[in-house]
């Protein structure tokens, strides 16, 4: 066969080899769409089945010349699950993000977020998809600090746990993150829907916030990282046995043991925790560096 008919051929069968793992596991986001008064972008990502969203409120108005830090507003159920409210919407009817010049991110999760990586199924690697997707993407497409100081972590219940989890695992990732009403002294697999996730109680020890307080609380350093708001009758007994957790390991923290509130995103508790959360490293924006 003769070279101007082998060059073709060659480039052809090229063409139908499959990406590389790499390609495979890039993720996909859509352009900026609208979501009501939030942005959004879908995502395809390896580390989650189907497609997610990520929804983001923007301070009111953006000054060309400032680097804004981010707040990451965890989500309590898989996808666009509302039954304890939104936490967006709170914090955009409350005005939080112009108060303290925030950028409110909201990802989705395809499951029942706990914010651990599953240890056999690779559609379930919330850590990651949050850690590795999310937040890249975040600070390259909008004028975000970016370092640690610039990211907080907000959430209740599951994703209470999450924040904290989140932060501990990954300390000089996030600045700080509060927690409301979460189940902070669970010590098992297998309650609240966490089996699925887990996976095994091996990789449930990994995530255990009482391990993680005594592993890695000395690298918190000074100030308060964490702050603990509640209480309702769910799990005020979780929040006061991490609270004598961390007074034990001698590890600064927010500790607001009432006043009583309901089990959800709206019932007043989140104007104080994103204050609590603003006081970590300053609450003002930051001016972009020249040629920036």
């Amino acid at each position: 066969m003769s070279l101007r008919y082998i060059l073709p051929l060659a480039l052809f069968l090229l063409q139908q080899i499959p990406g590389s793992g790499a390609d495979r596991d890039r993720p996909e986001f859509s352009a900026a769409g609208r979501d009501g008064p939030f942005i959004l972008h879908t995502v395809k990502s390896a580390y989650q089945a189907g497609t997610t969203k990520i929804r983001i409120l923007l301070p009111s108005k953006i000054e060309k010349s400032r680097l804004y830090r981010v707040l990451y507003v965890l989500p309590v159920e898989a996808l666009d699950g509302e039954r304890w409210g939104n936490g967006l919407e709170t914090v955009r009817r409350a005005g939080l993000h112009d108060q303290y010049g925030l950028i409110c991110v909201a990802p989705t999760f395809s499951h029942l977020p706990w914010y651990a990586d599953h240890p056999d199924d690779p559609r379930i690697r919330q850590e990651s998809y949050l850690t590795r997707i999310v937040l890249p993407f975040i600070e390259k497409t909008y004028p975000a600090t970016k370092g640690k100081k610039s990211r907080l972590l907000v959430g209740f219940s599951k994703s209470g746990w999450g924040a904290f989890t989140l932060l501990l695992r990954n300390p000089d990732l996030f600045a700080a993150a509060a927690a409301f009403d979460a189940p902070l002294a669970l010590d098992k697999p297998g309650p609240f829907g966490t089996g699925p996730i887990f996976g095994d109680r091996e990789n449930f020890e990994k995530y255990r916030v009482e391990k993680l307080l005594k592993k890695n609380g000395g690298r918190l350093g000074r100030g308060k990282r964490l702050a603990l708001l509640g209480y309702y009758g769910n799990f005020r007994s979780h929040h006061r046995k991490a609270h004598g957790w961390m007074d034990a390991l001698k590890i600064e923290h927010h500790w607001r043991d009432g006043p009583r509130r309901q089990h959800s995103w709206g019932s007043g508790w989140l104007p104080e925790a994103v204050a609590l959360l603003a006081e970590a490293g300053g609450d003002r924006p930051e001016k972009k560096s020249p040629g920036k």
